[in-house]
């Protein structure tokens, strides 16, 4: 169960993504388990990478910015075309709400990347990036 704000940032990033067309139960959030079967594909992983926290008033919060990606893993004879339709659904059912259930205060978009993996049949990883910007109190990071 979610109990500070990251979590519940996280959570609600990752109930976007699963309606992702063509993802089904297939998305995971920290997954350390390898996708080996052709049939776990496509699937979309959420990872966090950092949290960093500043404050910048006299007032008893702090600004947060989190940053996360999402990587499609796919299959097929030339994988980033394959992935390009998935990631563009994805990106759009997560802009569709910027405060994520009220969360946050921001989420931006910060860069994409490809990655093509030699294996018996071709793979790719298209990985997008997000920052999340929120706010916390000083002595509670579950509430603003």
């Amino acid at each position: 169960m979610a109990t500070t704000r990251r979590e519940h940032i996280l959570d609600a990033v990752k109930t976007a993504i699963t309606a992702t067309t063509g993802i089904s139960s297939r998305a995971y959030r920290s997954r350390v388990v390898p996708l080996i079967q052709n049939s776990q594909l496509p699937a979309l992983l959420l990872t966090w990478a950092s949290d960093t926290a500043s404050q910048e008033t006299s007032l008893a919060t702090l600004n947060w910015t989190l940053e996360f990606s999402v990587a499609c893993v796919v299959s097929g004879e030339t994988p980033d075309e394959v992935a390009d339709t998935i990631v563009e659904d994805m990106h759009s059912r997560l802009m569709s709400d910027i405060t994520l259930g009220g969360y946050a205060m921001d989420l931006i978009p910060t860069g994409t990347t490809n990655e093509s993996i030699d294996s018996e049949k071709p793979l790719g990883v298209v990985t997008s990036t997000y920052q999340v910007r929120y706010r916390t109190a000083n002595d509670d990071l579950s509430t603003v």
